[in-house]
């Protein structure tokens, strides 16, 4: 594998404010909202971390320091699991931050954009590939096969171009998503010839929405740099991405698995049942306790 293909570094933008999740959110990150017994943004990092990636950059904003403190040592705690003899316990809590592994944090002084807020990392990612993952998109792969990232930057090391994670939406929720079209490339990926972001039903040119995964190459950073700014003095990713595609091609990767928008409290719900039915510790017993509900 070279140096020019290998995916070392990944991006997590969590400086947005959750409103939609007021008042939890108020206080507290949405990202640390917890989906059974771990927080959004651990199951992103994880999918990180399970691709090959070590270095996370969060770029954070205000009142997210919760983010910080999560994958940090907390040797207070460590050192009462340690003398209480809760050694699983103990292990639990390290394996969050596992030793190989680096957190770097910058933040984003202004909520302008995706865009802006993957550019407020270039002084971290430097002139490499990188991944971004949206916490807000909870992603699983396939039962015993790779996680959506590790599919990623398995393809990236084949073909060393941009990649956008797709899936095939309902036509009445292309207004959610950017979608693109273009041409089939072999296997899960397609060359994309054009990206809209939400359009109206009617206007959709596929029904191919992207989600919260991208490996994407450092010549994305100019054309964040270079193009207008949008209402509100906002610079979108999926703008830069269309520009880019004017120099190197750009593909869709259709991913196995599943993803949950963790976004809306409808997604956010499901995949709090969903993987409550998965766990090894409560599924079981959750599972019965939904039989004997009378919905």
């Amino acid at each position: 594998m070279s140096n020019q293909t290998r995916v070392r570094k990944a991006v997590f933008p969590v400086a947005g404010l959750g409103t939609r999740f007021l008042p939890a959110t108020k206080a507290s990150p949405k990202e640390m909202l917890p989906v059974v017994d771990k927080p959004l943004i651990q199951y992103a990092v994880e999918e990180a971390y399970e691709a090959g990636i070590r270095d996370m950059i969060f770029v954070t904003g205000r009142s997210k320091r919760a983010i910080e403190d999560h994958f940090d040592t907390a040797y207070e705690l460590e050192n009462e699991l340690e003398n209480a003899g809760k050694h699983e316990m103990l292990e639990l809590v390290r394996s969050i931050s596992p030793e190989d592994m680096n957190c770097l944090f910058v933040r984003q002084p202004r909520s302008l954009g995706l865009g802006h807020a993957v550019l407020c990392a270039e002084p971290l990612v430097g002139n490499e590939a990188f991944a971004v993952l949206l916490a807000d998109d909870l992603m699983r792969g396939p039962a015993g096969g790779p996680g959506v990232m590790a599919q990623m930057t398995a393809a990236f090391q084949k073909q060393g171009r941009s990649l956008l994670a797709v899936q095939e939406v309902p036509l009445e929720h292309t207004k959610r998503y950017g979608i693109v079209k273009g041409e089939a490339a072999g296997g899960p990926l397609m060359r994309i010839d054009e990206i809209v972001e939400k359009p109206a039903p009617e206007k959709a040119p596929s029904r191919m929405g992207v989600a919260g995964r991208y490996v994407l190459t450092p010549a994305i950073f100019d054309e964040i740099r270079n193009q207008p700014k949008g209402v509100g003095g906002e610079i979108q990713l999926t703008d830069a991405i269309e520009r880019l595609m004017g120099s190197e091609a750009v593909y869709a990767y259709q991913y196995q698995g599943k993803r949950y928008d963790c976004g809306s409290k409808e997604g956010f719900l499901q995949a709090t049942v969903e993987l409550a039915l998965q766990h090894p510790d409560v599924g079981a017993d959750f599972r019965e306790y939904l039989k004997s509900m009378s919905i």
